[in-house]
């Protein structure tokens, strides 16, 4: 039932998913709920030189793509490959990704949660010819089945995170493969450091930076940016800050995050405020969250 859904509204023009995405975040950002406090914290927590009125604007902007990004998901995983072609509108730094992949040591593609993050994995995967591989979080079904078809319908495999997973990952790597791997999430005990983001302690993942190290793999950034007016979308690639292969691995991940930061910036209201960043703290700090 969920799939004969999402093949009918995955025949919604993009201009008009965008639009009832756009008016569900207006909604949630007007009725109270967890999203929408989360959202507001976390803007306010990492945008500190934000007016109160400019913080308010830019938690509306952001719970609008947030909704768009949940209205587009049908278009991307079930529509017309030929359609799919139509919306990427431009390839920003092509050349980096070409010639991270000419030398032959693999690429690790970091993808934080900005803009349209599952055109990002679409858009690369068909770049690459599915040679890729990303790591994912089994959900449960149906959504797990439908995560699956979506983001492996142009060839990209998908791994679970956990040790299986990793072995993939390098597997592919060594053989002169990409991987796709999320910067910005609270990963398990044990698979984190503590490195700043927005100017607060984050525990961030290794896993980019411990890939790249032992394969010698090239580590880009990526992100699809969401164009106004469901006009498609920009596919960006950027060469990170230096530092990212440091043996150091806590100065390896703080450079990783600087160059999502950096990212961030340029579309503030393209990232998910609502995800909890930093649910762990260092040791002897207090939550970082009030409620």
């Amino acid at each position: 039932m969920l799939a004969r859904l999402y093949r009918l509204a995955a025949l919604v023009p993009l201009p008009v998913a965008h639009a009832l995405g756009s008016l569900l975040g207006v909604v949630a950002w007007l009725i109270p709920n967890s999203f929408g406090r989360r959202t507001r914290f976390h803007i306010a927590r990492c945008l500190p030189a934000l007016g109160r009125l400019a913080r308010e604007r830019l938690a509306l902007r952001a719970m609008r793509e947030a909704g768009k990004a949940l209205t587009e998901l049908p278009i991307l995983f079930a529509g017309a490959e030929s359609r799919f072609v139509r919306m990427v509108r431009a390839y920003h730094g092509r050349e980096l990704l070409d010639a991270a992949l000419a030398a032959g040591k693999g690429v690790v593609a970091v993808s934080p949660h900005l803009g349209a993050w599952e055109m990002m994995g679409l858009a690369y995967s068909r770049v690459v010819n599915g040679n890729c591989v990303s790591m994912y979080r089994p959900q449960d079904e149906p959504w797990d089945s439908l995560l699956m078809q979506g983001r492996g319908r142009f060839g990209g495999a998908l791994a679970p995170s956990d040790r299986g997973g990793m072995r993939r990952l390098l597997e592919r790597l060594r053989h002169g493969g990409s991987v796709g791997v999320l910067p910005d999430q609270d990963p398990p005990t044990g698979s984190g450091v503590f490195a700043p983001f927005f100017g607060i302690a984050a525990h961030s993942p290794t896993l980019p930076t411990r890939l790249a190290r032992r394969t010698g793999a090239a580590l880009i950034l990526c992100y699809a940016e969401r164009l106004t007016w469901g006009r498609g979308f920009v596919i960006h690639f950027e060469a990170p800050p230096q530092g990212v292969a440091d043996e150091d691995e806590a100065r390896a991940v703080a450079a990783i995050n600087a160059g999502v930061e950096s990212c961030i910036r340029r579309l503030p209201e393209q990232y998910y405020w609502g995800y909890m960043r930093f649910r762990r703290r260092p040791p002897g700090e207090p939550p970082f969250y009030p409620w």
